[in-house]
């Protein structure tokens, strides 16, 4: 390495090889990548006093609950249609498809947006608590009890911690017939 008269600028290639050494010293505190697949994370949700987790892929936004309008002769669990940025979006009260009565009145409301091959549509959920991670060694296959007799075929198994957090699959969902038939 040859010594610089204080004040000489760098070349660009000597910045380039400054950048990349202080890339790698970054990257050398950061916990191996092997650590961070081993981490299973969802979005967070409650109906009816359950609760879930959506794994991440299968939820394409997360909304307040926006105003629709309703559509005559459709299931009495679609809330109705919204315009989502010039998209409509068909809105459904996930705790009435489950034979639960409406979702629960009030601001935690949340829409769970669906976009799934030709599918897009909304999921109204009583509240969100946000991204969920949990370890993948706590993984279990089995549903939670007690749970929503009506949600396990949707519930790919849970994770127990300081409550049961069920997976729910939105894509399962989108691919019953029973939730695709919104026609009386």
């Amino acid at each position: 390495m040859t010594t610089r008269p204080q004040g000489a600028s760098l070349t660009a290639f000597e910045l380039l090889l400054d950048i990349d050494r202080r890339c790698r010293l970054l990257v050398a505190d950061q916990p191996p990548q092997d650590t961070r697949l081993q981490q299973w994370s969802g979005i967070g949700f409650r109906i009816a006093g359950q609760w879930f987790v959506a794994p991440m892929g299968e939820v394409a936004e997360v909304l307040r609950e926006p105003r629709s309008s309703r559509v005559p002769g459709v299931q009495p669990w679609v809330r109705g249609v919204a315009n989502l940025r010039g998209r409509l979006l068909p809105v459904m009260d996930l705790c009435a498809f489950f034979g639960l009565g409406p979702a629960a009145a009030g601001k935690q409301r949340r829409v769970l947006v669906l976009d799934h091959e030709e599918l897009f549509a909304g999921l109204l959920v009583d509240e969100v608590v946000g991204l969920q991670h949990f370890a993948l060694s706590s993984l279990e296959l089995s549903p939670p009890q007690p749970l929503i007799r009506a949600a396990a075929p949707f519930v790919q198994g849970h994770f127990p911690r300081e409550r049961n957090w069920a997976i729910f699959s939105p894509f399962a969902l989108a691919q019953a017939p029973g939730f695709l038939d919104v026609a009386l």
